[in-house]
C-alpha cells in the first residue's frame, strides 16, 4: 500500500459526500466503525447512527479538501490525519482537525474510525 493510496481515500469519501446520499458515505465505514463528528456532540456506532449524521451534514452541500494530511501505514491499518476544510453551499466553510484509521479487510480499505473536531482558535 502506498501513501498515495491511502490519500486516495479520502477523495474517494469526498466524493462520497457529494452524492448527497448518507448509505453511500456510511458504506465507507466498517459496520462497527465509530464516528466522532465535527458537528454533533454524540458518538456514532454503526452505519443506521452514521446516515443519521450525516443526513443534516450533506444538506449544506459539503466539499472537503486536505489541507494538510499525514499517512502512516501499520500492515492491514493505516492512518490519515491533519487539518480539512470543507465549503459549504452557502458560501461558508469551516477547517476542522481529522484523523482516518482505515483497515484493509482482504478486499478494500474500510474506515474504522473518524474522528472530526472544529479548530479550537
Amino acid at each position: 500500500m502506498s501513501q498515495n493510496e491511502i490519500t486516495a481515500l479520502f477523495d474517494e469519501w469526498n466524493a462520497a459526500i457529494q452524492t448527497g446520499d448518507p448509505k453511500n458515505v456510511a458504506a465507507l465505514y466498517e459496520s462497527n466503525g465509530i464516528l466522532l463528528p465535527t458537528l454533533s456532540n454524540k458518538v456514532r456506532h454503526n452505519h443506521e447512527e452514521i446516515e443519521d449524521y450525516f443526513v443534516r451534514f450533506l444538506a449544506n452541500g459539503p466539499v472537503g479538501k486536505i489541507d494538510e494530511g499525514n499517512v502512516r501505514t501499520f500492515g492491514q491499518m493505516a492512518i490519515n490525519s491533519g487539518i480539512y476544510t470543507f465549503s459549504f453551499k452557502d458560501g461558508t466553510s469551516v477547517s476542522a482537525r481529522f484523523t482516518f484509521v482505515y483497515r484493509w479487510n482482504g478486499e478494500r480499505w474500510m474506515i474504522v474510525e473518524h474522528h472530526s473536531s472544529q479548530m479550537p482558535e
